[in-house]
């Protein structure tokens, strides 16, 4: 059941709105989650955010946890890296795992040629040593960047604070942004398997025509526009990280074709856009924890606007500096945002730790007590810990809802 849409939302509606367009609202599957399931998964967020922490579960897997609860990773894993193959990695948002229907509108990126610094530099001053990488991998691959390299033994230098490359990683990267090399697989350790396009995507994507860039731009933006809702420009073009000036035009032509709708939401200071079939639900009924890298929470600006909740993932940020926890997942209950734990899978004890739990300040009359909060999470914790294959729950000793949480979990099913 779902309510008229106007050119005017109140800021419940635009939640709903966000939340369905999200699959947050979609049937949970009866029996086990299946291939299809994962796949409309797909098709309401448009694509999945890669990252390499682990500490509780790789980032591209938790999205269709939150919406289909404990499902076999095996299925996404055969959608990126097994044929039929359905899915492949790209720079998207970020590293992300991207529908392969969707290659062809990102080949402008491809030919941009304006990936980071040193990719560019080793391109031009090292032309010889992109081409002896394209060959290797043309004729032996699929190989990893260590594989390539093989004997030769190049200096490190420590560029960035996360990337130890050497010139020939960086060739490779060179190659995998410029789409002349693509992603096999990921290896036992998570790191990229390389090959050549042809031997990765069925043959009719790599034939597709390639598009205009203001073409890619506006299918692009018609992508993120369902799979958002209600969004104002600034999020529109983050989700695929699109330049301004074509992000801004693709708008306003798809405002022009009746496929965007301005409207004006309630305590938005920003214009807001309304995709043309998205819908209002009268009630969402989800109770999930949900990863820092879902599509829901990459604009924190739309976060704060949408839910009241201030979010910030403080794995970068010192020790002594941080508020929540390392590595925080908040908490959905209904339509509102209304917890955020710190968690640690602990796979060697078979333990979820829960260093610390924190609850948000109830919103309006029909916002759900700290008592019904506490149970509802104590019961999604234990669910969660299940899918991971760990066998218990530890209690949480920090935070502002420690205490009764730590009640719950004991009152649910145990505490370890």
């Amino acid at each position: 059941m779902t309510e008229t849409m106007t050119e005017t939302l109140s800021l419940t509606q635009a939640r709903r709105v966000a939340l369905a367009a999200q699959g947050f609202t979609d049937r949970v599957p009866a029996g086990v989650p299946e291939r299809r399931h994962v796949r409309r998964v797909l098709a309401r967020t448009g694509l999945l955010q890669i990252d390499s922490v682990n500490v509780v579960q790789r980032a591209h897997y938790l999205p269709a946890y939150s919406r289909l609860g404990p499902y076999a990773t095996d299925l996404l894993d055969r959608m990126a890296y097994r044929r039929p193959r359905e899915l492949f990695e790209y720079w998207a948002h970020e590293a992300s795992l991207v529908p392969v229907h969707l290659h062809p509108a990102l080949r402008w990126r491809m030919r941009s040629g304006a990936a980071w610094g040193r990719m560019v530099r080793i391109s031009r001053e090292q032309p010889d040593l992109v081409r002896w990488v394209l060959d290797e991998i043309r004729a032996k691959g699929p190989m990893t960047a260590g594989e390539v390299e093989g004997d030769l033994v190049q200096p490190r230098r420590k560029d960035h604070w996360g990337w130890n490359w050497s010139d020939t990683k960086t060739a490779i990267e060179w190659l995998f942004y410029s789409g002349e090399v693509s992603v096999a697989r990921r290896n036992s350790s998570f790191a990229r398997v390389y090959d050549v396009p042809e031997r990765i995507f069925p043959s009719e994507v790599l034939a597709a025509p390639t598009p205009e860039p203001a073409d890619a731009f506006r299918e692009l933006v018609r992508v993120a526009a369902r799979a958002l809702g209600v969004a104002a420009e600034a999020e529109l073009r983050d989700y695929f990280r699109l330049p301004l000036d074509g992000a801004r035009t693709a708008i306003a032509e798809l405002v022009e074709a009746g496929e965007l709708v301005p409207v004006r939401v309630e305590g938005w200071i920003p214009q807001g856009y309304l995709h043309a079939e998205a819908r209002v639900p009268r009630r969402v009924s989800a109770a999930t924890l949900v990863s820092p890298f879902d599509p829901l929470m990459w604009e924190r600006a739309r976060v704060q606007r949408l839910f009241g909740f201030n979010y910030r993932i403080e794995i970068y940020v010192p020790p002594p500096q941080r508020l929540y926890g390392y590595y925080v997942l908040p908490f959905l209950l209904g339509d509102r945002l209304v917890a955020r734990v710190d968690l640690k899978a602990d796979r060697k004890a078979g333990v979820l730790q829960v260093p610390a739990a924190w609850v948000e300040p109830p919103a309006g009359r029909a916002a759900p007590g700290p008592g019904a909060v506490a149970e509802a999470l104590a019961a999604e914790l234990h669910r969660f810990a299940g899918w991971l294959g760990l066998s218990a729950v530890e209690a949480p000793h920090r935070g502002d809802f420690a205490d009764q949480l730590a009640k719950a979990l004991a009152s649910a099913g145990g505490v370890a």
